[in-house]
């Protein structure tokens, strides 16, 4: 069976009319789908029974629950959903913050811009998720009802996948969809380029650049993309958008023990960021299996913090959560814990 969940407002028309309906049930069929979250079409009894039999000879709502769920001790909770589209596990992280709750999304299952670093980009690359399977993750985690904020941080690169991540992002951001600020979202990408231009013309949302090292020939013996996509590259598209209102540009920075963690990079990064209006987010790096990359220390991290804001550079250090249960930065491997 097809599903609808995933269409955005035109498809839902388009298919409306498919079963001899008015296009007006489109968006009747989006209002059950997104705002009232309907599991089946049975559910959707402003339509007439006969139009709900039409449309269930060939579709279903089409939701994809989650298969297994682990529970951090600092309640951050890692969700596994089994992607049908890829044949493959992927996960999603519910990281709770006070007033804030926050999705990270997967976009892929596995990787393949090869990162050293990441244990997603060690289960090679399985294919692209669905729109379906995108906002499934929103829609059938426990939280689901709470949800604030979303990151596109999880398994894949948002950007080597955008057709479908574009249309989740539209679908949580219409007015007819989810109704979501676009400043409740966040996406996370190495700088695959000339997508990234698209994602900065066609969205408002938050934008997020793995950089990991100012220096382009120790970035690219870490992250392989390097050259395909140089960060100088990146940056020069980054500077031709503004981000001195409410929508903001961040750059992670993972911190590796004597690669990336000294005086000399401090200072190049500093450089290289000085005429942006931008702030550097500082990760502890968790060590993986079979990497022999090791975690900075806590001093030298924040001496590098330091060094970043005398210069002017905003810099935070953010907090690892879900360590314990392979649910933090660079940790999703789409499988259980177990296994």
């Amino acid at each position: 069976m097809k599903r609808l969940l995933g269409h955005d407002l035109a498809e839902l028309k388009y298919i409306a009319t498919l079963f001899g309906l008015p296009p007006f049930t489109g968006k009747q069929i989006a209002d059950w789908l997104y705002k009232k979250q309907v599991k089946d079409i049975d559910g959707m009894t402003n339509l007439s029974k006969v139009a709900r039999e039409r449309i269930s000879s060939e579709y279903v709502v089409g939701r994809e629950p989650y298969v297994d769920k682990m529970v951090s001790a600092d309640g951050t909770k890692k969700y596994l959903f089994f992607s049908e589209s890829c044949h493959y596990g992927i996960e999603a992280v519910m990281i709770p913050d006070e007033e804030r709750c926050t999705i990270c999304v997967s976009s892929q299952a596995g990787c393949k811009m090869g990162c050293k670093f990441c244990m997603t980009a060690r289960q090679g690359f399985h294919g692209n998720l669905t729109s379906t399977e995108i906002i499934s993750q929103f829609m059938e985690i426990d939280e689901a009802g709470k949800l604030t904020n979303a990151v596109f941080m999880g398994m894949g690169e948002p950007l080597d996948n955008y057709a479908n991540v574009s249309r989740a992002i539209e679908i949580l951001t219409a007015d007819w969809g989810f109704g979501w600020s676009p400043r409740r979202i966040t996406l996370s990408t190495i700088g695959v380029l000339p997508v990234l231009r698209q994602y900065l013309d066609e969205t408002r949302c938050h934008l997020a650049v793995s950089l990991h090292n100012p220096f382009e020939s120790e970035r690219a013996e870490m992250m392989p993309m390097q050259k395909a996509y140089p960060i100088a590259d990146t940056i020069e598209l980054i500077k031709q958008y503004d981000f001195t209102g409410q929508r903001r540009v961040s750059f992670e920075y993972i911190m590796f023990e004597g690669k990336n963690d000294t005086k000399r990079h401090a200072d190049a990064l500093t450089k290289l960021l000085r005429s942006l209006e931008c702030r550097v987010n500082l990760i502890r790096f968790h060590r993986i299996p079979e990497c022999s990359l090791a975690p900075s220390s806590m001093p030298v991290i924040e001496n590098f913090q330091r060094r970043l804001n005398d210069a002017g550079i905003l810099t935070t250090l953010r907090a690892s959560r879900g360590e314990d249960i392979l649910a933090a930065c660079g940790m999703l491997a789409g499988k259980k814990q177990d296994q």
